[in-house]
């Protein structure tokens, strides 16, 4: 049996350690590595996998880079403990809210286990996950720098408490992003993914990122954003758009995909690839 689970970009600007999208970028998993090349025991998807007391091997392929910001330790767990899971007799589809919430407590937070799970844009917030329906004709493209970010480094640089203002700025950008979102009014998304809680104190440590964003903007992009605690920038575009935008991203010292939004989560298949 095989699992694919897909990476996912985080926060979308505002919605700090909320939001998630999940990105049509998949890491494939399957119990006893007869297909698949065999992960160590330092890969945090093995680890998950042993927390939730799986035994034997685990094959282990992805295109999903580390320390990048695109999810990949959160895809990781979920992919885990699901082998997990059904290694002791349970399902992915029923099992699924158990495997998300298993993940998350070991992420520490669960804006990219949600999407990484259920598949789509998510809410996730008071112990519940909210898939929000998202209108047709978007891409994310995604501007991938060679560095690597710690997440724990970058969560070191945020402030204990921020001015009210700035909170409240916030929850209206967030407001503005979902409604946005689900109504397909994509003209509104231009300044929906602005925010105050984390880019502003992230975003210096990286200004080539930053710049990125800016080129997005400039070439068409509805709206881009500080992918997780970074360094990929990730651009929310119409797909005609893609191309365009995706092109006049520099490339220098980076690489750059156009990606679907993935709408499954979380999926078991046989080893040929057909879904379960």
């Amino acid at each position: 049996m095989r699992i694919t689970v897909p990476a996912s970009s985080a926060n979308l600007g505002p919605g700090f350690d909320a939001l998630g999208l999940a990105l049509d970028l998949p890491m494939e998993l399957e119990l006893g590595a007869h297909t698949l090349p065999e992960a160590d025991e330092t890969h945090p998807a093995v680890r998950a996998f042993r927390a939730g007391g799986g035994v034997g091997p685990l094959g282990i392929k992805t295109s999903i880079p580390p320390g990048r910001g695109l999810g990949f330790s959160g895809t990781a767990k979920v992919g885990g403990f699901a082998l997990a899971v059904v290694q002791a007799g349970g399902d992915v589809d029923t099992d699924r809210d158990r495997i998300f919430a298993l993940a998350a407590e070991r992420e520490g937070h669960p804006d990219n286990a949600a999407p990484s799970t259920y598949g789509g844009l998510t809410v996730a917030s008071a112990g519940r996950v909210v898939r929000v329906p998202v209108a047709e004709g978007l891409r994310v493209v995604v501007w991938i720098p060679e560095r690597e970010t710690s997440t724990k480094a970058s969560r070191g640089t945020l402030p204990e408490s921020v001015p009210h203002a700035d909170a409240v700025f916030n929850v209206g950008r967030v407001a503005l992003l979902l409604a946005a979102l689900t109504s397909g009014d994509f003209d509104a998304l231009a300044g929906a993914t602005a925010d105050r809680l984390h880019q502003p104190y992230r975003l210096p440590l990286v200004p080539e990122t930053a710049a990125a964003i800016d080129t997005a903007h400039e070439a068409g992009a509805l709206a881009a954003w500080l992918s997780g605690s970074g360094p990929t920038m990730a651009a929310l575009v119409r797909e005609a758009d893609a191309e365009r935008v995706a092109t006049a991203l520099p490339t220098t010292g980076a690489h750059v995909k156009i990606l679907a939004i993935d709408t499954s989560g979380l999926a078991a298949m046989d080893t040929g690839g057909t879904p379960l």
